[in-house]
């Protein structure tokens, strides 16, 4: 007879999707069917990005001055850990492949790096000006951080130590940072609505250099997150582009025209993230709902309702587990 935990287990669904609010929750849904089926209560602040650990086992919830830790397949309310030292928003928030540490940026002007198998933050890095947003290179040894003053910065991991420093746009906040799945390109996103492409080159050492490809003027209005889809959307190359227009622009990286606007949202779009094949993406927006559009119509296939108020962030995880040594 199989154990109560294994029962619970094998009803865990293989999507998990969640998304959080100013109305203080962080709520799971049903992708296919649009079900909500649990709600943690937020109380202590609001929760600025989600993220899901590579083993689908646990949602990190960034907020105010804190990271949270909820377990995915639990129903308790209490988070399993709580990462206390940043001293503002924390704007940023991600996993190592193997999930064993965490990265997060601040409105404090830091970013930090968390082993999750010991207490306390182990490396913290000063970048002087409120951070936006921090993505991990795919060689899993440098992070990018994008500030309030424009500065983007790649901090080596190896060597401990800030390895570059560009900035696109003098005083021009920057938004949101993506890499390509296999290291070769990495955009920025702005408040005036453009995005820098540099091609990403390896010097002689480890260190990233970065060179100009493209600039893409994408929205009349802030863009509030960028995304380049991931490893199985191939041989398809795709850029989304949310923003206070109120749509998601999806550009062909080859050349980087203009693919497909996807329009139903009322209100600014936060946040975006793509399933692992790229086929489908979710978005997160202020007229309170997250949708599910379908990239090859660019139709909403699927509206989220539940929340009260914005809806700031979205997290998915339909890949599989990355398989225990």
């Amino acid at each position: 007879m199989p154990t109560q935990e294994e029962i619970k287990m094998s009803q865990q669904p293989s999507v998990i999707l969640a998304t959080a609010s100013y109305d203080h929750t962080i709520r799971f849904w049903e992708a296919k069917s649009g079900r909500c089926y649990r709600t943690i209560q937020y109380p202590d602040s609001q929760v600025n990005r989600l993220e899901i650990t590579p083993d689908k086992r646990f949602l990190a919830a960034a907020g105010n001055p804190h990271i949270r830790l909820f377990d995915v397949n639990s129903n308790s309310p209490q988070p399993v850990m709580s990462y206390d030292s940043h001293t503002n928003n924390v704007m940023a928030v991600g996993f190592q492949c193997d999930g064993n540490w965490m990265y997060s940026g601040s409105e404090d002007g830091t970013v930090k790096i968390w082993d999750l198998r010991a207490p306390g933050c182990q490396r913290e890095y000063e970048s002087r000006a409120a951070v936006n947003t921090v993505v991990l290179h795919p060689n899993q040894t440098e992070l990018i951080s994008g500030d309030q003053n424009g500065n983007i910065r790649v901090w080596d991991l190896t060597a401990n130590s800030c390895s570059c420093e560009l900035v696109p746009e003098v005083d021009t906040a920057v938004r949101s940072l993506t890499v390509m799945w296999d290291g070769s390109l990495v955009v920025a996103a702005n408040n005036h609505g453009t995005c820098y492409v540099w091609r990403l080159l390896r010097g002689t050492q480890t260190m990233t250099n970065f060179e100009p490809l493209h600039k893409l003027q994408a929205h009349k209005g802030c863009i509030l997150k960028c995304l380049l889809s991931p490893e199985f959307c191939e041989p398809h190359r795709y850029l989304a582009t949310a923003s206070s227009d109120h749509t998601v622009k999806i550009w062909n990286v080859d050349g980087f025209t203009l693919e497909k606007t996807l329009v139903g949202h009322q209100r600014w779009v936060w946040d975006c993230v793509f399933s692992v094949d790229g086929a489908y993406l979710i978005t997160a927006s202020s007229d309170t709902t997250a949708r599910l559009w379908s990239m090859s119509t660019g139709e909403d296939i699927r509206v989220y309702q539940g929340h009260h108020k914005a809806t700031i962030c979205c997290a998915l995880h339909d890949g599989a587990e990355p398989s225990s040594s």
